[in-house]
């Protein structure tokens, strides 16, 4: 079995979350965004994303040599969890700074920290993931975009799917396959490699959400060079940085705050209607809510330590969990009160139910589905 820390926030860290949380309700009266659900992943604001590195919180915790300010995983924590509370647009940078970061920090050379780590903690340059590819469903080491060696770098060819955010992305990381498949081993032989996506020969395509929206995309890539200084870490050592990087991806907040605007609003709308039964029925709502939001802080809190702790299965589990319980939220909302979900809504519960209704459907894609997920909980648990 694995234990997680418990974590009790000081009151330097209460006194932060006031400054986010005040900052964000300043920001959203003068007009600067409309809150949403699912705003990580759908409300991609370059503007904000700039104001935000402004304001010194994005890659917080990084080193201030590359632009960050040495704050803690807690404090990054509580502004994540403000940001997605009031759904904020915060999708443009969040996957730079949530995973790349990190991510060349780790495995990067100093090159590529002096690089791109500054301009992605000022919010000017943004990363998507090159993971998932047609044909291969949750079979991520069976990736077929290859990079053959060239003169000065590599030469990739292949195709992405469901890449969030790459329109508006400057840069990817992507899985790539390196050496051929040797019949047995087919996590040898994977690299990452950093792709500039307005180079020559890369083509983006949306693939639309029900709403018409989109920032799932199909990535192809026709002979793009990648030079040589623009590799990850070892030739050959993807897989396992790959890993690393999933942890971040799982684990957060966001995998169980993507439609806590709705939530929020629910229990507004029963309130003021003095529902007291239907308000018993969103308390059970916000129990499971505060088991996961622990469970979720102590995986952050083992990142944070660095001791090589594995955080996999924890991560895997809120990742898991957390996509039931954000998709019960509309499902719970539809009993309690009466709703016209309509994106342009003028009552904010319509607005919040419709946007919740037509998203919901992808957090089962995004970051691993859940069968999966629970399989590598299921290996983990019985290997301890």
């Amino acid at each position: 079995m694995f234990q997680l820390p418990t974590v009790q926030f000081t009151e330097e860290q209460e006194a932060f979350r006031l400054e986010v949380r005040n900052f964000l309700q300043e920001h959203v009266e003068k007009g600067t965004f409309t809150p949403k659900c699912d705003s990580w992943l759908s409300g991609a604001d370059p503007a904000f994303s700039k104001l935000i590195g402004e304001q010194g919180w994005i890659g917080m915790t990084w080193p201030k040599k590359y632009g960050g300010h040495e704050r803690s995983t807690i404090d990054r924590y509580i502004l994540t969890e403000e940001f997605l509370a009031i759904g904020a647009p915060v999708a443009a940078h969040w996957f730079a700074d949530r995973q790349t970061g990190p991510l060349l920090l780790r495995y990067g050379t100093e090159e590529q920290k002096q690089f791109f780590l500054p301009k992605i903690a000022k919010g000017e340059c943004y990363f998507a993931i090159g993971l998932s590819e047609p044909n291969s469903g949750s079979d991520l080491a069976s990736v077929k975009t290859r990079a053959e060696k060239v003169e000065g770098g590599w030469i990739v060819n292949g195709q992405k799917i469901w890449t969030s955010n790459a329109h508006v992305c400057h840069y990817m990381v992507t899985l790539v396959r390196t050496s051929p498949f040797d019949g047995k081993n087919k996590h040898a032989g994977l690299s990452q490699l950093i792709i500039d996506l307005h180079a020559k020969g890369v083509t983006i395509a949306p693939i639309k959400f029900l709403t018409g929206e989109h920032h799932f995309n199909e990535v192809f890539f026709d002979d793009v060079f990648v030079p040589d200084n623009m590799v990850v870490g070892e030739i050959g050592n993807g897989w396992e940085q790959g890993l690393a990087e999933l942890a971040f991806e799982r684990s957060g907040p966001e995998r169980i705050l993507s439609t806590f605007p709705l939530l929020d609003e629910l229990i507004q709308e029963l309130k003021r209607q003095g529902n007291k039964e239907g308000l018993k029925q969103a308390t059970k709502l916000l129990s499971r809510l505060w088991g996961l939001r622990n469970l979720s802080i102590g995986v952050a809190k083992l990142l944070e330590s660095g001791n090589g702790q594995d955080v996999a299965i924890p991560a895997s589990l809120v990742k898991a969990i957390g996509t039931k319980f954000e998709q019960s939220i509309p499902e719970i909302a539809r009993l309690l009160v009466t709703t016209y979900p309509k994106l342009d809504a003028e009552r904010i519960l319509d607005r919040y139910m419709a946007q919740s209704i037509l998203h919901s459907p992808g957090f089962t894609i995004r970051g691993g589905t859940t069968e999966v997920l629970l399989g590598m909980v299921a290996k983990g648990v019985v290997a301890r």
